[in-house]
């Protein structure tokens, strides 16, 4: 037996692709500090080593501090989420108004939110808690309700052949095709939980990585700014390939075959947009409204909508505040499209690329998970400094908010095309690029449209988070300067305005999206 075994070829252990691309981060990293030593821009892997040795127990109390207030608003955000989704399906009638506002609260600006949510809650975890939630539920709800749709007809026939009603469905049919979704969302929610601490944390914590952030920015120590950075993306990064590691083990089943005939583009009546629109606004304003009355807040801290439209339309000077206000966001949105639309494509294309030469895949997602988990409120100002405070610097870090998403929906989106239709492409010899434009591109379109309607708020958040931290420019600038100066005012029309344009560019979004799914995903309009 020991004779056969010498004669057996030995094995050479070869380490993974991702050891490699973890390796070759570090090595860059590495080398581009030393390159830039003295210029106070970017601290090694060996600086972070010695920083975080010598101040592990502070690092340790301020971690502790930011991952119970991420974790107990990613478990409220997701669960808000879920809570939602089957809101929508289980009354069909209630769910573009459930989802028009669960998108006017998602693209309310963290930035200004932050410091409003302080004076409503005080000192305390409050803050942080809310923003976590705020930036994780919207990620989740999204491709959870394309999930819920993505199931056959017939499946949906056999329910109702046994005189079963929607919460069987739901149940039974509409959870089980929701899984995979549902994992997405929750890998792509752990970075934004943690990022919507750390900004609940800069608005007047006494503890927390944000805090730590905050100092270290302004005595311009690179070595605990990038320690901090480092420290976020691992948390971040573990999180992400914890649910990775879960959604292997539930998700055994292969995708099945959605037969659904093209339905071309679903046109609404005359009238009935305006009409939902009108019945929308009205609820959001009668939120609003309640929400401030009921908790007796203080009307000089947190603004009502007649003094927000008395600010911007009737006041002495609400002309002076329009021109303000408009030509800042006029800066902002320049930089807001181009980002955006190269996020989408470096994901996309990414993703496609990913298919193709699978072996890349293990060098190529440490780098790409590792972009999107360091917060952008630590990276924000070393980039800038780097690529300079014009256009390049801005575009750059809301590509990059906009990337990762995309990328993990398009990954999840390619996966979907059912094991029985590339048998049939098998079977004919046909090579990955027409297996991949004939089946798998369609397949992916849901989860694509799903990341592009996230990354809307995801980039206008880039931008303000940006201009608030670096460039001093721009309606991120403004409110954070209206904070400072109690010019509440200012603050609540900001959010109002950006919320609204946020909706504006989703909605465009949803318009394409509506007519490129009629015909390669027409379940979706189930």
């Amino acid at each position: 037996m020991s004779a056969i075994a010498s004669e057996a070829p030995r094995r050479s252990w070869r380490p993974p692709a991702a050891v490699l691309g973890v390796l070759a981060i570090l090595a860059v990293w590495e080398l581009s500090a030393r390159a830039l030593a003295g210029a106070y821009l970017l601290a090694g892997p060996s600086d972070v080593t010695a920083y975080l040795w010598q101040n592990a127990g502070l690092m340790g109390r301020a971690l502790r501090a930011t991952l119970a207030e991420a974790a107990a608003g990613f478990v409220i955000g997701n669960a808000a989420a879920i809570l939602l989704a089957a809101l929508a399906l289980l009354w069909p009638r209630a769910e573009r108004g459930i989802a028009a506002l669960a998108l006017l609260v998602f693209c309310l600006p963290l930035v200004a939110t932050g410091p409003i949510l302080r004076v409503l809650f005080g000192p305390g975890p409050g803050p942080q808690i809310t923003l976590a939630a705020l930036a994780v539920y919207y990620t989740t709800l999204v491709p959870l309700l394309v999930g819920l749709r993505a199931a056959p007809s017939t499946w949906f026939d056999l329910v109702h052949s046994y005189g079963r009603g929607r919460l069987a469905e739901l149940w039974h049919i509409r959870a089980m095709a929701a899984l995979p979704y549902l994992f997405a969302g929750l890998q792509i929610a752990a970075p934004a939980a943690f990022l919507g601490a750390m900004v609940g944390e800069f608005t007047g914590a006494e503890r927390g990585m944000g805090v730590l952030t905050i100092r270290a920015m302004r005595a311009l120590d690179v070595e605990a700014t990038w320690a901090l950075a480092a420290v976020a993306a691992l948390v971040s990064m573990a999180a992400y390939g914890a649910f990775g590691w879960l959604a292997r083990r539930v998700l055994t089943e292969a995708p099945p075959v959605i037969l659904a005939a093209p339905g071309g583009a679903v046109t609404p009546r005359r009238g009935e947009g305006l009409a939902r629109i009108a019945v929308v606004t009205v609820l959001a304003l009668a939120l609003w409204w309640g929400l401030l009355e009921a908790f007796g807040v203080n009307a000089f801290f947190a603004k009502r909508p007649d003094d927000v439209w008395a600010f911007l339309l009737t006041a002495p000077d609400a002309g002076e505040n329009r021109a303000t206000l408009f030509g800042a966001l006029a800066e902002t949105a320049v930089y807001v499209l181009p980002g955006y639309l190269a996020g989408l494509a470096l994901g996309a294309g990414l993703a496609v690329l990913l298919t193709l030469l699978p072996a890349l895949a293990g060098a190529a997602m440490p780098v790409a998970i590792a972009l999107r988990s360091v917060p952008i409120v630590t990276t924000a100002p070393p980039i800038v400094l780097v690529l300079g405070r014009g256009a390049t610097g801005t575009v750059a870090l809301v590509a990059v908010m906009v990337f990762f998403p995309t990328l993990i929906a398009c990954l999840h989106g390619l996966r979907q095309a059912p094991g029985q239709v590339l048998d049939v492409f098998d079977a004919y010899a046909s090579g990955r690029w027409r297996r991949l434009v004939h089946a798998q591109v369609p397949a992916m379109w849901p989860a694509f449209f799903a990341a592009a309607r996230i990354a809307v708020p995801a980039a206008v958040l880039a931008v303000t988070v940006v201009e608030w931290l670096a460039t001093g420019r721009g309606v991120g600038a403004l409110m954070a300067l209206s904070a400072s100066l109690s010019d509440y005012g200012m603050l609540w029309s900001a959010v109002v305005v950006v919320a609204v344009l946020s909706c504006a560019l989703y909605a465009v979004v949803a318009a394409v999206e509506a007519r490129v799914l009629a015909i390669y995903a027409a379940e979706q309009g189930r």
